[in-house]
């Protein structure tokens, strides 16, 4: 197979030497397999330190290419191509060319390897044919196979060597209708076994495929009779196999599809980890804390207090619609574009109908984001707010008067019919308290299906506000767990509070 290769190189390339290198295991010595023996040792150099697929090309050198090939018997292929015989370069097409026949080498290779484990199976049966015990064996080699037609031919050899059949069919149905067809020997018809006097017949379903055995004619020395009862108790083992194995392959398939999964929201959860606050920033005169608690391993749930510079402070909450990878994504994009907007220090309303524009032309129509904003001059105490379809946000002042900022409108991403976002302004005065949340606390439920409510909520707010903030934030979170109990939690948790002293 190699020198027919060689052949093939040569004559394509127009090349003038070319030898080809064998090795077992990557740290046997090279032997020569090629007819023409006169080579040095030394071009064996070609191949030193490298463990991989390798084509490599030289200028002024006796030979132009050097190959390294891993084959799939897990041993090694070494190529040195030498110089064209009108001595030009290896060209991209010739590079291409060369990938290409090689591709069509390794197919023909494993074929070859995949024609002797085949030559292999078939002698190993006609040697236990008339042995009841051959079934143990053929159930093994069935269960092996996770490729449909592999298993169903060789399902169809096997119970034919069993019982001495002259041919075997399996039919594939959906609805009554065949959809696949496979039958042994192969160039039978299945008509002529359907309609076969001496038949026996065994089948399956299983998602919504039913899968029909046929056998026909056995053969004995007398010529061709009826099967036996042990014929078709080796029928159905045979079938139940198939079917075993088809189950296994489905089974296989889903815990395969279930650890992508996995490991694509622990990478969404770990993206996440990094866009949330680990610590919010330390403002003079104010007092802030902050808390996320996802309730699956990614969350729709984003809270973020930017600082601005010049005494300026962007505290932001939002709520994806929906939870998971796409409310991650969707996270990860208002985060992204925030950074942005807020470098240019451009209007808050402005900036809510950009971030519309910007989540409804990356999200589909079902997911919006929620969203709220309030820049703060620390010295002044002065906050610019907009409200897009958020939750109100709690302002409670010294005199103990609770006030609702929910000016904006619509959520983020909901549509795009240009209407324009209102702001609103106001005043964090000296002891007021400011409580942004989104709606996983009042919206928990206890195992009556009672949610928290706003109410609660507001009563634990204007109740235990006067406490510092991160003593507010853990005891809330303690309240809602609490009412909760053994109920799953539904929903991301988000709080965060700003006091000023």
């Amino acid at each position: 197979m190699v020198e027919n290769f060689l052949h093939l190189l040569r004559g394509n390339f127009i090349i003038s030497e070319i030898f080809a290198f064998h090795k077992e295991q990557c740290d046997s010595d090279w032997t020569s397999i090629s007819s023409n023996k006169n080579f040095d040792p030394e071009y064996l150099d070609y191949f030193k330190g490298i463990e991989n697929f390798s084509i490599s090309y030289f200028e002024k050198q006796k030979y132009n290419v050097s190959i390294y090939l891993p084959l799939a018997d897990k041993s090694f292929l070494g190529i040195l191509i030498g110089s064209k015989l009108d001595k030009s370069r290896f060209n991209d097409l010739d590079k291409i060319t060369l990938q290409i026949l090689l591709q069509v080498f390794d197919a023909a290779y494993r074929s070859f390897l995949n024609q002797k484990r085949v030559k292999a199976l078939i002698f190993e049966l006609n040697e236990k044919v008339v042995q009841l015990n051959n079934l143990i064996d053929t159930v093994i080699e069935v269960s092996r196979y996770d490729k449909r037609n592999v298993l169903f031919d060789l399902a169809l050899e096997r119970i034919a060597s069993l019982t001495n059949a002259s041919s075997a069919l399996m039919q594939v149905f959906v609805s009554k209708k065949i959809i696949q067809q496979f039958s042994f020997p192969p160039n039978i018809s299945p008509d002529d076994i359907l309609n076969s006097e001496f038949k026996i017949n065994s089948s399956f379903e299983f998602d919504n495929h039913s899968y029909h055995f046929s056998l026909a004619e056995k053969e004995t020395r007398e010529g061709v009779t009826h099967f036996n009862d042990l014929d078709k108790l080796l029928l159905d083992a045979i079938s139940r196999q198939v079917k075993a194995t088809i189950e296994n392959q489905f089974l296989n398939e889903q815990a395969i599809e279930k650890e992508k999964m996995e490991q694509e929201l622990s990478v969404a959860a770990s993206i996440q980890q990094r866009i949330l606050p680990t610590s919010l920033p330390k403002i003079e005169g104010y007092d802030l804390a902050g808390i996320n608690i996802p309730s699956k391993e990614v969350g729709g749930d984003y809270y973020h207090c930017v600082d601005l510079k010049n005494g300026k402070y962007a505290f932001i909450i939002a709520d994806v619609a929906g939870k998971g990878i796409g409310a991650a994504l969707l996270v990860s994009t208002l985060d992204a574009a925030l950074y942005s907007y807020l470098e240019f220090d451009i209007p808050l309303t402005e900036m809510a109908d950009r971030l519309n524009k910007l989540i409804y032309k990356s999200s589909p129509s079902d997911k919006y984001i929620t969203f709220f904003i309030a820049v703060l001059d620390s010295k002044t105490g002065e906050l610019d707010i907009v409200n897009a379809g958020h939750n109100p946000i709690f302002l409670l002042r010294t005199n103990g008067t609770l006030e609702k900022l929910d000016a904006g409108g619509v959520g983020l991403g909901m549509f795009d019919f240009g209407i324009p976002f209102a702001g609103q302004k106001t005043i964090l005065n000296p002891g007021d308290k400011l409580f942004l949340y989104t709606d996983g606390i009042p919206e928990a439920m206890n195992e009556k299906e009672e949610e928290y409510s706003d109410e609660k909520m507001i009563n634990f707010f204007t109740k235990y506000s006067e406490n510092p903030s991160q003593e507010f934030i853990s005891a809330l979170v303690k309240d809602v767990k609490e009412y909760s109990g053994i109920t799953p939690q539904s929903d991301d948790i988000t709080a965060m509070i700003l006091k000023r002293n």
